[in-house]
């Protein structure tokens, strides 16, 4: 066995403790990867080319980081706390609970890059439930920010799980149905995602009871950071 093209996963690991550019870092491992297991350098290149023709559709998912950096670098999550702002009956309680009940229904459409970490939660929905919550309860520990921060991605999170249960589409819905098949129980796609309907729906009053109790959580914090700062004075 030939264990020398393994030296390309070690440039990979060192290019990015080294904190090089992670293109560059990248490519240059695949090409050494291909030299030294011997495939010539046109040949690579045309190895190179046949996949990111066949894969050209992933560029819509690596373009949506650099996108997303470069609307954050222009003002992206500020714009987002002064037009959450103008809002004045909007409460992150609120807002965490219209997000999950909106990110479950795309979900159950099968809409579920919609939304996400990356495009969502990190620069409109996070600065978003933290302006609120300032503007509520005034200045927050940094502790309590992240908390928020989690919060919101927790929330996108049980919003999509138990949202795209009910897709029909879905991978998880058809790998049950054929996990089924396979054990004499013939099940339709539409009857597994019709039973997901129930635990979707107990998902969203829970993690909503949830939600809602964050206003008094937040105030309770408040009152005691206040008192704690009297004390010391």
């Amino acid at each position: 066995m030939n264990w020398w093209p393994l030296l390309g996963v070690a440039l990979v690991v060192a290019g990015f403790v080294a904190r090089l550019n992670p293109v560059l870092v990248v490519v240059a491992a695949g090409f050494a990867t291909g030299l030294l297991a011997g495939i010539a350098p046109l040949a690579l290149l045309e190895l190179l080319g046949e996949s990111l023709l066949k894969n050209r559709y992933l560029l819509v998912f690596v373009l949506t980081l650099p996108i997303i950096g470069l609307l954050e670098r222009h003002g992206l999550r500020e714009q987002a706390r002064r037009w959450i702002e103008t809002l004045r009956g909007m409460t992150a309680s609120r807002l965490l609970l219209a997000y999950l009940g909106l990110r479950q229904i795309t979900a159950m459409l099968g809409l579920t890059s919609l939304a996400g970490h990356p495009q969502t939660v990190r620069p409109l929905l996070a600065p978003m439930v933290e302006a609120t919550a300032v503007r509520a309860h005034g200045p927050l520990p940094e502790a309590t920010r992240e908390r928020l921060r989690a919060l919101s991605a927790g929330t996108d999170n049980v919003g999509l799980f138990f949202g795209e249960d009910v897709f029909i589409a879905f991978g998880a819905v058809l790998l049950m149905q054929s996990f089924l098949a396979e054990h004499g129980i013939v099940v339709e796609p539409l009857a597994i995602a019709l039973w997901g309907v129930p635990t979707a729906i107990g998902a969203f009053a829970l993690h909503g009871a949830r939600l809602l109790r964050l206003e008094h959580r937040l105030a309770r914090e408040r009152l005691a950071l206040a008192a704690s700062s009297r004390g010391d004075a």
